[in-house]
């Protein structure tokens, strides 16, 4: 696809740079024998159990399990996508990012537009504090209770009456505009010229995680529509991405171990005026796959907080839906629903951040999930609970394999009355005819404990690549037909075409595949052998066995082919049978 970066580019690129140094710009490591080693910034700790690894480029905590290679952390600890991680890695090594298609990437004016919006941030704020016409704002913002140190926090400002006060301000030139206009702060006219998009609004700045002021959002101070208004689309600005309030949550916060997900701004705001600081809001959307998965990325809880009536619960399933293939083990969402005359903003003020926060109004997903499908069916009928089966089955096919997933499966086959295998099955068949494969889903790294041969040949040339020269290695392999090997010599042969490449560059070449999981797994075993010499004659060694175990079973399938054969021949020469007669 053109525009992708080359995955040649990104091999190369993590060659050229060392996860040591990327690391300690954010968290100092100190040596501790072969690794480096520091207390874990994605958990609280006493003891360090985060260790990075020089030879394999790699991460991990033994603690939290968080592990992977330099652009995972930036994606991690920095709250970068992908491709900013990519870019920032590349900024370090001095190199240009290419496009596939032979184009190459470039800022698209990207920094000019970032400083533009900083200058915007800055405008609104003034007129916030200078304009004639903002006690208005004032007096609305100490109405809802919001103190002037909670509006100087989140930089809330105020766009005046008038069609043209952002663009005399800061469209001084034809090329001033045009980026006014790529940010979305100004509209063209259909006669020629700009105008302001914001006009008599509250304004509230919508930073991203690493703090760049992306967007804006606008509330107008009367009955007139629409109450509020978002900034467009675009280059800096994705609102599936975005959420409001999280760059101030990460700031205030250290540790986050739980997040509200609200659905407005003055939610954000109401909650953080009464001490609830860890807390965001969809900007304008329904909540995204990428908006939970940025948030899973610093915290392992969320809560969806949505109003009680029935707008509140569509949203909910909405949500519901959209976290199932993310709750691996370890992530956990529940909803917290209001009552029906209430919105986050307003129940806070009535009944305060204790209540707010108290825990046992959590509803866990996996209740309102079963809940929900049960509604209008009697379980106490075998029809019944088929029709709960039929109904829970897609849902159940959607959640990540783990503790949810089997207790889950318990709690679904005790109350259909089936047993927990007859629901597998049922799940597996839905699944066979339903599902759509993943990525190399014909590459499979064998799984039956540490000592299974290709998976342990697997990660000793993961973590140490230069066994791909063995030559011998490669033509033991080479006919073998089991489980495994066809990825162990897909891996050969990319090692050897990337000669440099590093466990990281490795993991990464398999990035998204479903395979991934199983490499960082590998990955962060220890490997207790030493000496280059002795890596060698084990990784050799269990090649040869792979070898060994494939001909004895070549040689016993044979085998059982001619005792079959010799059984049909007897079967055959033996003649029909007669009945005789007594």
């Amino acid at each position: 696809m053109a525009g992708r970066i080359p995955q040649n580019f990104i091999d190369d690129l993590l060659t050229r740079i060392d996860i040591i140094d990327v690391i300690d710009g954010y968290v100092p490591l100190r040596k501790a024998g072969r690794n480096h080693q520091a207390l874990c910034p994605f958990h609280d700790e006493k003891t360090p159990s985060f260790t990075v690894s020089q030879e394999k480029q790699f991460y991990h905590c033994f603690g939290c399990g968080a592990n992977g290679t330099a652009i995972t952390f930036l994606m991690d600890y920095k709250g970068m996508d992908f491709v900013e991680a990519i870019e920032e890695l590349a900024s370090r090594a001095g190199l240009e990012v290419p496009r596939e298609g032979g184009a190459f990437h470039k800022d698209n004016g990207s920094a000019e537009l970032y400083e533009l919006m900083e200058l915007v941030v800055r405008y609104y704020c003034r007129q916030l504090r200078e304009h004639p016409e903002a006690r208005r704002t004032i007096d609305y913002l100490k109405g809802r209770g919001i103190s002037g140190e909670l509006a100087a926090e989140f930089e809330l400002g105020f766009s005046p009456p008038g069609w043209d006060n952002l663009l005399r301000n800061l469209g001084n030139s034809d090329a001033a505009q045009e980026r006014l206009a790529r940010t979305g702060m100004v509209l063209k006219k259909d006669t020629g010229g700009y105008y302001d998009r914001f006009r008599d609004r509250i304004i509230f700045p919508i930073r991203d995680q690493r703090g760049r002021a992306i967007g804006f959002g606008g509330r107008v101070l009367d009955d007139s529509t629409p109450k509020y208004l978002n900034s467009p689309e675009t280059p800096i600005f994705h609102k599936g991405r975005e959420l409001y309030g999280l760059y101030q949550a990460r700031r205030k916060l250290k540790d986050l171990v739980r997040l509200y997900i609200v659905e407005g701004y003055m939610d954000v705001l109401a909650l953080a005026q009464y001490g609830i600081h860890n807390t965001v809001a969809t900007l304008g959307t329904a909540v995204t796959p990428e908006h939970l998965d940025r948030l899973f990325k610093v915290c392992p809880q969320l809560i969806f907080c949505f109003d009680g009536d029935a707008a509140g619960q569509k949203a909910a399933w909405r949500a519901l839906e959209i976290a199932l293939p993310l709750l691996r083990d370890g992530r956990q969402c529940y909803f917290r629903f209001m009552p029906e005359e209430d919105d986050p903003d307003s129940f806070v003020r009535k009944h305060g951040s204790k209540r707010f926060e108290d825990a046992s109004d959590f509803v866990p997903l996996s209740d309102h999930l079963l809940n929900t499908l049960k509604q209008d069916i009697d379980i106490k009928t075998r029809e019944g609970c088929a029709l709960l089966v039929e109904k829970v089955i897609p849902y159940l096919a959607r959640l990540p394999a783990g503790a949810l997933y089997e207790l889950l499966l318990k709690d679904i086959a005790s109350q259909s009355r089936l047993s927990v295998e007859d629901l597998k099955r049922l799940l597996l068949g839905r699944q066979q005819t339903s599902q759509k494969p993943l990525r190399n889903v014909h590459r499979t790294i064998p799984k039956q404990g540490d000592s299974t041969l290709i998976g342990k040949a697997i990660r000793l040339l993961l973590q140490h690549p230069f066994l791909a020269q063995l030559d011998k290695a490669r033509n033991e392999i080479a006919d073998i037909d089991v489980p495994g090997v066809e990825f162990l010599q897909e891996l050969l042969a990319f090692i050897n075409s990337n000669p440099d490449t590093t466990c990281a560059g490795i993991l990464e070449h398999w990035r998204n595949s479903n395979i991934e999981r199983r490499l960082n797994e590998l990955a962060a075993m220890e490997n207790l052998l030493m000496e280059r010499h002795e890596i060698e004659a084990d990784f050799l060694d269990v090649i040869a066995k792979v070898r060994k175990n494939y001909q004895k079973k070549q040689r016993q399938a044979r085998a059982q082919a001619v005792n079959n054969l010799e059984e049909l021949r007897k079967l055959y020469t033996a003649g029909p049978a007669t009945d005789q007669k007594e």
